[in-house]
């Protein structure tokens, strides 16, 4: 029996990474098209593509695997089946049940792995990435570009005509605080300061105009430190278990929950429901593995989206034990009843 389960663990990981693979580059494609759509509105490098490609993978696996199983479990007993393989195993004394226990048990490791992903690895990749988009966004607002109108420092508009290294030289700037006050600003040089949460410019020798109420005010200056006050909405970064733990108050997460633990649990549950159409006498039944792959996925995905739009934990108890009861009741009567 230990050969046998060897013999079909090897066909299966043979035919799930012929299906894997390609379905992984050609989501990774797709991943890699969604990123450098940000390039529009942020500068990022090959690095920093690179960087936020890493932080997709446990969600590009998430979506690819589950698809990948059912596809390759379905190939697998199909191309058995075909080659007589299973009915030799049959006439030796095995049974059925006792040939599928090898894939029932890849079929739990393979969603524990999934459950692995979309409830640990995903919150944190997800955060990583949306934490790199807002840190560059906020340095996207302090490239000052010379020769441009209508750029903002914070709260002020801004203008350069040239730039050495990091100084700008003949800035002007300006700002209106409310209906009635105004202020302006020139400067002949002056450069931009980083002081960990704390952004300013800081302008050397110049002139500063302030206008309020009908009076004008003119101030001369050596140095003047412009801050960076408009309001930043920053990222907190959360653990996983804080990030899981607003699930009972916040309906959309628990939604989004239910909807990672039913598409963890697809290759456990498919096992059964794709056997039962694909262990066949080759004799007496075609090969509909096609169809079998495209109706479970879509069973599968149908259900998913159902607990993610109005699914709650009764509802994913009552989904995962129909399925499974389902699974086996037609895996007994088109298969164990026979063989």
């Amino acid at each position: 029996m230990v050969n046998v389960r060897g013999y079909i663990s090897s066909n299966f990981t043979k035919s799930f990474l012929t299906i894997f693979l390609p379905f992984f580059i050609i989501i990774s494609l797709v991943f890699l098209v969604r990123i450098s759509a940000l390039t529009s509105k942020i500068q990022i490098d090959v690095g920093e593509l690179i960087l936020l490609y890493s932080y997709s993978i446990p969600e590009i696996i998430f979506y690819t695997l589950p698809l990948s199983f059912i596809a390759a479990l379905a190939t697998v007993l199909i191309n058995l089946s075909q080659g007589n393989e299973l009915i030799a195993l049959y006439a030796l004394g095995l049974k059925s049940k006792k040939i599928l226990r090898s894939l029932m048990l890849l079929g739990l490791l393979f969603s524990l792995l999934l459950a692995t992903i979309s409830l640990l690895a995903m919150p944190l990749s997800k955060q990583f990435y949306k934490a790199f988009k807002e840190e560059k966004r906020s340095e996207a607002k302090l490239n000052i570009v010379p020769g441009e109108l209508g750029q903002k420092f914070g709260n002020y508009y801004m203008y350069v005509k040239e730039k050495t290294d990091d100084t700008f030289h003949d800035i002007v700037i300006y700002n209106r605080t409310n209906k009635a006050d105004e202020q302006f600003f020139s400067s002949q040089t002056g450069q931009i300061n980083r002081d960990e949460n704390v952004t300013s410019l800081l302008l050397h020798k110049g002139y500063g105009y302030t206008y309020a109420d009908k009076k004008l005010q003119q101030a001369e200056y050596e140095t003047v430190e412009v801050f960076d006050n408009s309001p930043k909405k920053g990222f907190q970064f959360k653990s996983v278990i804080s990030y899981w733990s607003d699930v009972q108050s916040n309906q959309k997460l628990m939604h989004k929950m239910l909807f990672f633990i039913f598409i963890s649990l697809i290759p456990f549950l498919s096992v059964y429901l794709v056997a039962s159409f694909t262990m066949i006498n080759p004799r007496y039944q075609s090969n509909r593995s096609f169809v079998v792959i495209f109706i479970t996925t879509l069973f599968f995905y149908m259900i998913a989206s159902s607990l993610e739009k109005w699914g709650t934990p009764l509802l994913l108890v009552i989904s995962v034990m129909i399925v499974m009861i389902l699974g086996q009741w037609l895996f007994n009567k088109r298969v164990a009843k026979f063989f």
